[in-house]
């Protein structure tokens, strides 16, 4: 197996353009699962299939658990950018940060606003060794550069669209 490497320094470079400019799409279908509850159950999938995640409802909402959830996946996918941005600063800046560590934390919730649900977030991180103001520095600049935080800060494009009936998912784990 070869030694991992990580992205190229040159991701921090600023980009501009009069559109995004795609660099990475992820691609996960859910299937299956007990639906009756209204929250997440099935199998989540990636498109290369190195994904799988076996979706529960929480024990704590009156699900079986045993499984991972969205809040999970969501906290995963923004404690593991977070992180890597945290890398590639380091590395521009000529520091080793070879016991960083982040905690995500996404949390579930009752949106006083319309009586339905929301999500917060929170990103602890620990950087033992790195001179606190250094480290300060260091999590103010990924805060700034992570799109997870910017999704959570500023919102996100999306769509969301039913296809229309004539049409079938495309074949392989994910469309």
């Amino acid at each position: 197996m070869s030694q991992l490497k990580p992205p190229p320094v040159s991701l921090l470079d600023k980009y501009y353009g009069e559109d995004a400019e795609a660099i990475y799409t992820g691609r996960v279908r859910i299937t299956g699962g007990e639906a009756a509850h209204g929250r997440a159950s099935g199998i989540a999938r990636s498109d290369d299939g190195s994904l799988e995640a076996h979706l529960r409802l929480p024990a704590e909402l009156g699900g079986p658990g045993g499984g991972s959830n969205p809040e999970q996946l969501m906290a995963a996918s923004y404690g593991a950018c977070f992180h890597g941005v945290l890398k590639l600063l380091a590395i521009r800046s000529g520091l080793d940060l070879q016991d960083a560590t982040v905690d995500a934390a996404v949390t579930f919730a009752r949106d006083p606003m319309d009586g339905l649900f929301l999500l917060s977030a929170e990103i602890r991180v620990y950087l033992p060794g790195i001179e606190r103001a250094c480290a300060a520095e260091l999590v103010r600049n990924a805060e700034r550069i992570c799109p997870y935080a910017k999704m959570f800060r500023d919102g996100i494009d999306h769509v969301v669209a039913l296809a229309p009936e004539n049409e079938s998912p495309p074949g392989g784990a994910a469309a």
